[in-house]
């Protein structure tokens, strides 16, 4: 298997951070996008021209025709949302006909739902703060070897059984714990009739794919969704989603070996947010933060909720590369800081004391943690039209300079507004490759 034109793209911060634009961007040149990992509790926003598409399961690459888009065998996915964006691309022009989807991802199902929100409700105070897309209870439903499978929709027959096995433990988890009337088999059976319907044709072998793909030197594109810090083992638990968001899990997630990818790209924003609970240590809860969200349109695409906003944080970014495995950053949204008079980034913590660099295992500890910023000069100029390093303002170089340094990682790429030419490749680098440059 070849592995020298294979990339993984990760979300190096609390998801959000503007991976859509850069793998639709990057998908240009590539043969396959696969996405390994989450459910549509994602939202990947892509911006060309005056379209705007917002996409849950489905890989950004879907807007590449000549691509082949792949939902691996780590997702979870709720065939009516998957069927539902279907039918919102293609009626917008947009052919869906190269989408595959491994039969070994497990389905996110309506009780799943009604298990995430209620959840939430009965945490109260100390909710997670969930999309309430049902993905934690799909992701504990696959642990506890009760899960359906995607495989299972492909035969009408083999669905009602599995069905029928574990709608009954469903529906009474539902009333004695929920007090929820549950589900009447055969009315469930109908309701997901058009989905298995349509996505049957789709089901197929994805790790083969990919291995025969990589075996034949094309280039492959892993997407994973959220961010490192969101990660079930290496996140801020219990503060975290369901799966495994780490560059690790783009070969576990498409049925590939640990050797699937030459380089593993660190996607993260000029500032940082996040959505949901949890510590926060750079968070800005004042005029700055209100500033931030407004100038970076920071709501969420899945669940429309306001990000909460703050500076770039370097103690996480360094983490993030430590765990992934980083060999290069894509910097999004640095046109976003234009207009600031000055601008903070957090390069240490200060706790019980102590000044510490690494990013604290406890969850106790980081919720003492207060940020310590090296403060940079801002800038006025209007850099949505730059398109090489040399059209940034020396302010704005400083600044990236300063990222680099502090993380530890080279920028190959940086986003300076939503449209895919908005973009700056460094030159002599793997993208400037990957581009054809």
């Amino acid at each position: 298997m070849k592995n020298n034109d294979s990339l993984v793209i990760v979300g190096a911060q609390w998801g959000d951070e503007g991976k859509g634009k850069v793998i639709d961007f990057l998908a240009a040149g590539a043969d396959v996008v696969a996405r390994f990992q989450g459910g549509d509790n994602a939202g990947h926003t892509v911006v060309y021209g005056a379209n705007i598409f917002k996409l849950h399961h489905i890989p950004s690459g879907i807007l590449n025709p000549r691509c082949t888009s792949l939902l691996g065998s780590g997702m979870v996915i709720n065939p009516l949302v998957l069927l539902d964006e279907l039918a919102e691309l293609e009626k917008r022009g947009i052919s869906t006909a190269n989408l595959r989807i491994s039969g070994k991802a497990h389905l996110i199902m309506a009780y799943h739902q009604v298990y995430d929100r209620a959840n939430e409700e009965m945490l109260g105070e100390n909710k997670i703060g969930t999309t309430g897309r049902g993905i934690g209870p799909a992701y504990a439903d696959k642990a506890l070897r009760r899960g359906l499978r995607v495989i299972d929709m492909t035969d009408s027959r083999v669905f009602r059984e599995r069905l029928a096995q574990v709608l009954p433990l469903q529906n009474r988890l539902l009333k004695d714990a929920y007090g929820h009337e549950g589900y009447e088999f055969n009315r469930l059976v109908e309701i997901y009739r058009p989905a298995c319907n349509k996505l049957s044709p789709m089901v197929t072998d994805t790790s083969r794919l990919l291995s025969e793909s990589l075996s034949e030197g094309k280039k492959v594109l892993f997407e994973g969704a959220q961010g490192a810090l969101l990660d079930i083992d290496h996140g801020t638990y219990p503060f975290v989603t369901s799966s495994s968001t780490v560059a690790a899990a783009a070969g576990s997630g498409s049925g590939l070996g640990p050797q699937c990818a030459s380089r593993v790209l660190g996607v993260l924003k000029a500032y940082t947010t996040r959505v949901g609970e949890g510590p926060f240590p750079s968070e800005e809860k004042g005029e700055a933060g209100d500033l931030l969200r407004a100038q970076g349109s920071e709501f969420g695409t899945t669940t429309g909720r306001p990000r909460r906003c703050g500076w770039f944080d370097a103690v996480i970014a360094r983490y993030a590369a430590r765990i992934n495995g980083l060999t290069g950053l894509a910097i999004t949204k640095l046109d976003v800081l234009s207009g600031l008079e000055t601008i903070n980034m957090a390069v240490a913590y200060q706790c019980s004391g102590s000044t510490i660099k690494e990013f604290p295992s406890s969850i106790a500890e980081l919720q003492k943690c207060e940020p310590a910023y090296e403060i940079f000069p801002g800038w006025h100029e209007d850099i949505s039209r730059a398109r090489t390093m040399d059209d940034l303002p020396q302010a704005a170089r400083q600044y990236l300079e300063a990222m680099e340094e502090t993380v530890g990682v080279p920028i190959e790429l940086i986003s300076v507004g939503p449209d895919r030419t908005q973009t700056i490749i460094r030159p002599q680098t793997y993208l400037a490759g990957w581009c054809g440059d």
